[in-house]
């Protein structure tokens, strides 16, 4: 069995190399054919993922609600290694992270703007540019997170088995996944985490130069960009040594907490009623469109049905490829709990803060360009948010503060995931080796650095998308060996009676 997990490492550093080497050596045959790639899938397999994700979500809400939902992950007495604030803390500095602060006011904005229905700019689209990220951002993304994490987490803590992609499938296939099939697998799990990381790596660096640019007038080039991933890899490599209970745990929640005062502060000097407002008026819209939302694909609107590729379909690839990182991440640092209390604190806690948070931020923005008008939704996605801050009190200082943030969202990103993909290639080790994560570390950096150099945001977005796909269908054979895990467990206390 060890000679398998060599082969995953082994065949997974290959592939990446062999990407890294391709964007090197031929950059403009690699952007093309990803444009190539692009286009097509999203065409092609839209209606697929607006699917997909959507089923995930009512599983993942009738599992909460099952007779499954006492099912601790863990022995029936274990208690949760880490406590409620800090598991949140870590969970979502993991799951979301840089995103919040690139989409922040950009992404709203951009809705408001350019809205998949009517006229952009009004007050109706205000509030749809809010309830549209939410769409992106909430529900729909935390219950794919939430059911691999819980299926591994079954595997884990409650079977004894490997913390790999493979074992969830386990329940289906037996001992098969110990084979050729599982090594695929897993491997398949490695790539889709290499550039689902790699995209927010690079949003990331992205914004931090952009800051730079708004503080220091420091250009704004892939050099820099490069120069300032080489920093932080030298910051998350010191912290991926320190291990999970140290480096990830203080940096997740102090992380959380400067997170909290940033948005507290623009909550306060912002416009506060309207934000309350806009909160209140988005969340109704919210509920009352879920499903709509969520399963548009416009086929007789080309516009809409353009945006919704854009936009959506691109998000729901971007959580599946995450799943790999997050899933393993969550399920780690989740043991003891019940299922009903796990998807609950997955689902229903981020999403919140999500809410909030969108509404603050992007509403701020919003506000400025509907009643002040500020030119918000002109800016670059990276820059949006400095442009806003521009006309909030202490300018200089939160936008240091914001450097710090992402700063600090970009090491436990990148720490989880050197921490995860060291996990998957070493067969499940819940402790990995240092030198594997560095190696980890030191290949999706340099595959981030690839990606922005082929193209930057479309390059990460075809990536995503690609890589995705085969992990879908893993996803749903995932949900099929929950069930029956669950199933065969109920069956067999039943018949010891």
């Amino acid at each position: 069995m060890k000679g398998n997990f060599t082969i995953v490492l082994k065949v997974s550093v290959a592939l990446a190399a062999a990407f890294v080497l391709v964007g090197v050596l031929i950059p403009d045959r690699l952007e093309t054919a990803m444009a190539t790639a692009q286009t097509f899938m999203f065409e092609t397999f839209g209606w697929y993922y607006q699917i997909l994700t959507t089923s995930l979500f009512i599983f993942a809400i009738w599992l909460a609600f099952s007779k499954y939902g006492k099912v601790k992950l863990g022995g029936p007495k274990e208690k949760p290694e880490f406590t409620r604030p800090v598991w949140f803390s870590m969970l979502f500095s993991a799951g979301i992270g840089i995103g919040l602060l690139f989409y922040g006011v950009s992404e709203p904005i951009a809705h408001f703007a350019d809205p998949p229905r009517g006229d952009g700019g009004t007050e109706e689209a205000a509030v749809n540019g809010v309830r549209y990220t939410w769409l992106h951002w909430g529900l729909h993304a935390w219950s794919i997170y939430a059911l691999v994490a819980l299926a591994l987490a079954l595997q884990q803590f409650r079977y004894k088995a490997p913390g790999l992609m493979s074992t969830t499938l386990s329940p289906i296939f037996g001992d098969r996944m110990k084979g050729g099939w599982g090594n695929a697998v897993d491997v398949i799990a490695v790539f889709a985490t290499l550039f689902g990381v790699a995209a927010s790596l690079g949003l990331g660096s992205q914004q931090i130069n952009s800051g730079l640019v708004f503080l220091f007038d420091i250009p704004y080039n892939f050099t820099v960009q490069l120069i300032i991933m080489t920093i932080i890899t030298v910051i998350f490599v010191i912290s991926a040594s320190t291990g999970i209970k140290k480096g990830i745990k203080y940096l997740s929640t102090i992380n959380m907490s400067i997170t909290g005062l940033l948005l507290l502060f623009v909550f306060i000097v912002g416009p506060t009623l309207f934000l309350l407002n806009m909160f209140t008026s988005s969340l109704g819209s919210y509920l009352r469109t879920f499903f709509d939302m969520g399963l548009r694909m416009s086929p007789v609107d080309e516009q809409e049905a353009g945006w919704t590729q854009v936009w959506t379909v691109f998000y729901w690839a971007w959580w599946i490829s995450w799943t790999p990182f997050v899933g393993m991440f969550v399920a780690r640092v989740s043991r003891g709990r019940t299922i009903r209390e796990f998807i609950a604190g997955v689902i229903l806690a981020p999403s919140l803060v999500t809410f909030i948070w969108f509404a603050v931020f992007g509403g701020t923005g919003i506000y400025m360009e509907l009643y002040e008008g500020l030119n918000v939704s002109g800016q670059e996605l990276e820059t949006a948010l400095f442009y806003v801050f521009q006309e909030l009190p202490f300018t200089m200082i939160i936008s240091a503060f914001t450097i710090i943030i992402i700063t600090i969202f970009f090491v436990t990103t990148a720490d989880s995931a050197t921490f995860v993909l060291g996990m998957q290639s070493t067969g499940g080790n819940l402790n990995p080796p240092v030198k594997i994560k560095i190696l980890w570390g030191f290949i999706f950096v340099s595959a981030t650095a690839v990606l922005l150099a082929a193209g930057g945001l479309d390059a990460f977005q075809t990536a995503i998308v690609v890589s995705a796909f085969p992990l879908s269908f893993i996803l749903i054979l995932m949900c099929v060996g929950i069930v029956k895990t669950l199933s065969d467990e109920k069956n067999m206390k039943i018949r010891r009676k």
